[in-house]
């Protein structure tokens, strides 16, 4: 397991947050979507981290793991602070150099902002840690279903999504190991400056291009050859069913949820 990366990869566990229906966490991750966009306080995160961390461990997966996922946004974390923070123009001056300036309100968005990333991030990775990927095909079927009466492929669009998740980690393994192999030939990534740089990539964006249509043909050829029709006549092993323990998690949900509504009033 890449431990670089946490979305996409599934973690085999016996917790109860595995045990749910995927539906109910789907659900869930809706639910947490929800309230950290709508927070606008400390209480609010406060909140949407509490519960977050509750369902990591119940979950067993190991918070290091979830955290050394993040490594792979941090540049894009950056990002967003410096812009939030240099583009706030409301709020007391606090610092002021020429053009550049902070205020007080733009450092509380840059915390908003790169809070709901982190928290998004980390909510994203538990539902995929804990979700084999024939069970989030199912849910986010299940979810499209509706849709299939105005001619939405709901089955295909489900297999899309989960195998884009699922290749995540796959082609992040995929760059390092070529990156290394390069490097290995000589090759400089870090030295020179950022045009220097950008033309270091292109020798490594082309064999990942190959490298990624290789194994989308591959996975084709694997389920042409396992008479793969998508939805037609297609029938499941395991259906899906809520049990109790998933309608005690929905109503922990709802409880979730008007806490962290109230929170915005306050």
């Amino acid at each position: 397991m890449n431990l670089k990366i946490a979305i996409g990869q599934y973690y085999p566990a016996e917790s109860k947050i595995h045990k749910l229906d995927p539906r109910a966490k789907l659900l869930a991750l809706t639910i947490f979507m929800v309230v950290i966009f709508r927070a606008t306080n400390f209480a609010g995160y406060f909140v949407a981290s509490v519960g977050l961390l509750a369902v990591i461990i119940m979950s067993q997966v190991p918070i290091r793991f979830i955290l050394k996922g993040l490594r792979a946004i941090i540049f894009i974390m950056i990002f967003v602070v410096i812009m939030n923070t240099l583009w706030t123009a409301s709020g007391n001056v606090i610092f002021e150099l020429g053009f550049l300036r902070i205020t007080d309100d733009g450092l509380f968005a840059a915390g908003r902002m790169g809070s709901r990333l982190v928290l998004l991030i980390m909510a994203s990775s538990v539902l995929t840690l804990t979700t084999s990927p024939i069970e989030l095909t199912d849910a986010i079927e299940y979810v499209l279903k509706p849709f299939k009466r105005i001619g939405v492929p709901a089955h295909e669009i489900a297999m899309m999504m989960t195998i884009a998740l699922r290749f995540i980690p796959t082609l992040m393994e995929e760059t390092d190991r070529i990156m290394k192999a390069q490097i290995s030939r000589g090759a400089d990534f870090d030295t020179g400056g950022v045009v220097k740089k950008a033309k270091a990539v292109i020798p490594l964006l082309v064999p990942l291009f190959i490298s990624a249509f290789r194994r989308a043909e591959e996975l084709a050829l694997a389920m042409e050859s396992r008479c793969y029709r998508g939805d037609e006549n297609r029938t499941r092993m395991k259906e899906l069913i809520f049990l109790r323990t998933d309608y005690l998690f929905v109503c922990a949900l709802v409880v979730f949820l008007a806490v962290g509504l109230w929170t915005r009033v306050l």
